[in-house]
């Protein structure tokens, strides 16, 4: 062996030297990479596993008041409804019970106002009084 070979040989040990310390570096910067980040992930785990809890209890308190909410609307729904038969059946029952007495009042307006054409006629025709009270003494 030569000296020069012996030098490219010295030379290529360091190198790999070199490359295995780089290669134990970046294992080692590698390793405290992976613990600060598990480090960060339980951190960000542990400030957010309460937050997670808040969400699902304001989920949990959104669903009831949405399910309140429809069953109150289902509610006044049905009293609305209730109501409005209510009324209906009312009405109905009020016209029929006022249509009668209409009808009957109209009836006797209507015999009343024959009743004084029958005497404005007899007041405007005396000659048709006499005639009759001529034909009321035949009569006996």
């Amino acid at each position: 062996m030569s000296l020069w070979s012996e030098v490219f040989l010295g030379i290529i040990a360091m190198a790999t030297l070199a490359t295995a310390v780089a290669q134990v570096g970046l294992f080692i910067a590698a390793g405290r990479l992976a613990r600060r980040l598990d480090r960060l992930a339980n951190e960000v785990h542990g400030e957010l596993r309460p937050i997670f809890g808040h969400l699902d209890a304001i989920g949990r308190d959104a669903s009831r008041a949405t399910s309140l909410a429809a069953a109150q609307v289902e509610r006044i729904d049905r009293m609305c409804s209730d109501l409005m038969e209510r009324a209906e059946q009312a009405l109905t029952g009020f016209q029929t019970g006022l249509a009668a007495p209409v009808r009957e009042g109209r009836a006797m307006l209507s015999g009343l106002r024959a009743a004084l054409a029958v005497i404005r006629e007899i007041r405007n025709n005396p000659r048709s009084r006499r005639g009759r009270d001529d034909e009321d003494a035949l009569f006996i």
